[in-house]
């Protein structure tokens, strides 16, 4: 029988496979670097993405509405950031209105925010309030490539504050009621806090307070030595301020009760508290600075007599 040499078979196998798997090791090490290097890069670019890509500015939005007595509403929003630490207003930024009624939106219009990013819109149209006989507002800023959008939403409570001037005699008074029509009944409301001011050219000048009775009424004096215009007219205001079911009320009336004051610019006589100071007063400033300036000559001409007067040391030639 003629033997078979199994051994030298087995050899050129193995050979076979080793040599294989040499051709097939740097293929799969080079397949595995390029992956490393492609994740690599991607993660650089990414971060180089992230530390170029600017951080967009987070505004504040404050939004409130104030219901006036003739029945309109205003709506009035301010935008505003804090960037380092110090808060800076948005101006001449958009800021939509919209009202809403359960799961209906209607947009009542938008406005620009001024100077100081602050934007009041009226609005005069008759609005119906919800189920609740409430009044629900949203406020709206849709953002741009360098900010983020903005959204603030009231709701308050359908009321209407009155205000009715009476007088009696010598006595001055505004008569104050306010009343809840949420639900389309006038209910009058009890035990909350009005407060009436004049109209001044920065801001209202609270004159007093009160609170309103079972009826819903109260009363407040008005002093008579309030200046008002040529005609003496003045503006009086009730104010129902950050009620938590009604929000602001205002209602406003124009009486003939203050102090007529002119409005033409005159020449004011010469006195200590106008512009045009007495003779007397001129005449003792100009000499106290003649006397005061006079002593800095004299001394400036000692100094220089002084400086022209110092001996000069002779200097001998040399032999």
């Amino acid at each position: 029988m003629k033997k078979i040499n199994t051994t030298g078979s087995m050899n050129s196998a193995g050979a076979l496979l080793l040599y294989a798997a040499l051709l097939l090791l740097p293929a799969g090490l080079k397949a595995q670097t390029d992956s490393i290097k492609k994740d690599s890069v991607k993660a650089t670019e990414a971060t180089v993405a992230e530390k170029t890509t600017p951080e967009l500015i987070s505004p504040s939005l404050s939004f409130a509405c104030v219901q006036k007595g003739d029945n309109t509403v205003q709506l009035n929003a301010a935008l505003k950031t804090k960037i380092k630490g110090t808060f800076i207003k948005l101006p001449h930024l958009k800021i939509k209105f919209i009202i809403v009624n359960g799961e209906e939106e209607k947009e009542l219009g938008y406005g620009i925010t001024n100077g100081e990013g602050k934007l009041s819109f009226i609005v005069k149209d008759s609005l119906t309030p919800d189920a609740e006989g409430k009044l629900h507002f949203k406020a709206l800023f849709a953002g741009n490539k360098m900010m983020e959008s903005a959204e603030e939403e009231v709701a308050v409570k359908r009321a209407r504050l009155e205000i009715v001037p009476v007088k009696e005699d010598s006595l001055l008074t505004v008569k104050l009621k306010l009343i809840d029509v949420g639900t389309g009944t006038e209910v009058p409301v009890k035990e909350t806090e009005l407060g009436v001011f004049v109209k001044r050219s920065f801001l209202p000048m609270k004159i007093g307070t009160a609170s309103t009775d079972e009826n819903g009424e109260a009363s407040v004096e008005i002093p008579a030595s309030l200046p008002g215009d040529v005609k003496g007219n003045i503006t009086l205001l009730a104010k129902l301020d950050e009620n938590e079911t009604y929000g602001n009320l205002e209602a406003v009336v124009v009486q003939p009760w203050g102090v007529p004051v002119s409005n033409v610019i005159q020449e004011q006589p010469r006195a200590l508290w106008s512009p045009h100071p007495p003779i007397w007063m001129l005449v003792t400033f100009f000499i106290l600075m003649g006397v005061v300036w006079g002593h800095f000559l004299v001394i400036v001409y000692q100094l220089w007599r002084l400086r022209k007067e110092e001996p000069h040391t002779m200097t001998q030639p040399m032999t």
